[in-house]
């Protein structure tokens, strides 16, 4: 069975996520051209969960405001309005 639009476009976005260990030794990750998706967490198994997270809740946000989302490798979400 194929994943759905939404999944795959979840699955491409965490998959150009870049993580950076602070000097405080916790994990900082955030994913280019989506403005405030970030999570800072103890493990890096810990941040991307976060990340996920964060993204989730940012996509959500962004649909509920009809606010434009970024095109992920040639997948884009857009929010029509139905009748």
């Amino acid at each position: 069975m194929e994943a759905s639009l939404l999944t795959r476009y979840l699955r491409a976005a965490l998959h150009r996520a870049t993580y950076k260990v602070l000097e405080d030794g916790t994990f900082f990750g955030e994913i280019p051209a989506f403005d405030g998706v970030w999570a800072n967490a103890g493990t890096l198994e810990a941040c991307r969960e976060e990340l996920e997270d964060v993204l989730e809740e940012w996509l959500l946000f962004r649909v509920s405001r009809q606010l434009p989302l970024p095109a992920v490798d040639n997948l884009e979400l857009r929010v029509r309005e139905v009748a």
